[in-house]
């Protein structure tokens, strides 16, 4: 004959009953009607062939075998509980959300990522691309790892990699020809912009801002069509646009440090991929120190 199923659900009734000494106080504990903590106390009477409380004036009180129970209800309650914490932290652990400059996300990142889901299979990782500014203020609420672009030698977090800014343009664009540079950039907040803006307004150069996109394919697109010039890292250059050399006169524009951010509560699994990252990003110190 097999032993009884002890559901958790009626010994959490039960443990709220011989805790308040009461069913009407356990049912305003539990969200319930008395009635129904009645019902679960006297499902599990049955399933255990014994008869758990006996009425006093007070209330209710348990009977030896209530009061043995009871030491075996909260062992279990407590079990059940712990389980479902451990499972959901696992849950948690598992998933690594990443923020990340677009050009990185759609060029750098994903053989990287291909990679370490070879050797780590059960963690799950959730990218955000775009401007990057503001991503490492918001580690450990949106983010569990940023990788953003600062200002040569200003920035914390870890240096990955120089990247220097260029003038970008389809192959035959006629630089030389345009009385007013159409330029197709981001929105404000990108260095990219800003570099541009104040690069061309020191020299003097006319230009306009023709077009303006968050993201890069869009700008890419407008830069390839030959409808504006773009500025663009040497290092993740789209194949549909080339540098276009000093000779055509443009000003030269300021280098780019890529940093990893790490939130201060890492969990493990996230110290994983930075490091993986880490080391499929980094460049060797004596080339990003030229």
């Amino acid at each position: 004959m097999s032993s009884p199923v002890l559901d958790p659900d009626l010994l959490k009734a039960f443990a709220a009953v011989a805790e308040h000494r009461s069913f009407t106080r356990a049912a305003a504990t539990l969200n319930r009607t008395q009635s129904a903590v009645s019902v679960q106390i006297r499902r599990l009477e049955e399933r255990l062939g014994a008869k758990l409380f006996q009425r006093t004036r007070a209330g209710v009180a348990l009977t030896a075998a209530g009061d043995e129970l009871l030491v075996y209800a909260r062992r279990l309650l407590d079990l059940n509980a712990e389980a479902v914490d451990a499972l959901r932290a696992r849950r948690h652990d598992t998933v690594v959300r990443l923020g990340v400059m677009e050009d990185y996300g759609t060029i750098v990142i994903p053989p990287l990522l291909a990679s370490f889901t070879q050797r780590h299979p059960e963690i799950r990782v959730e990218i955000e691309t775009g401007l990057t500014a503001t991503m490492p203020a918001r580690l450990g609420e949106a983010y569990d790892l940023v990788i953003a672009m600062h200002p040569e030698g200003r920035g914390d977090g870890e240096l990955l990699r120089r990247e220097q800014a260029v003038w970008a343009a389809a192959a035959s664009y006629p630089v030389e020809a345009q009385d007013t540079l159409p330029v197709a950039l981001y929105p404000p907040g990108c260095l990219f912009r800003q570099w541009a803006a104040d690069a061309l307004d020191a020299t003097g150069r006319p230009w306009r801002l023709a077009f303006v996109s968050r993201t890069l394919a869009a700008v890419e697109a407008v830069a390839s069509l030959g409808l504006a010039i773009t500025v663009v890292k040497a290092g993740t250059l789209p194949a549909s646009l080339h540098i276009l050399p000093e000779r055509v006169g443009l000003p030269p524009l300021p280098a780019a440090d890529i940093r990893l951010h790490r939130a201060r509560n890492l969990s493990p699994v996230g110290g994983l991929l930075a490091d993986h990252l880490q080391l499929g990003i980094l460049e060797p110190v004596s080339h990003i120190l030229i």
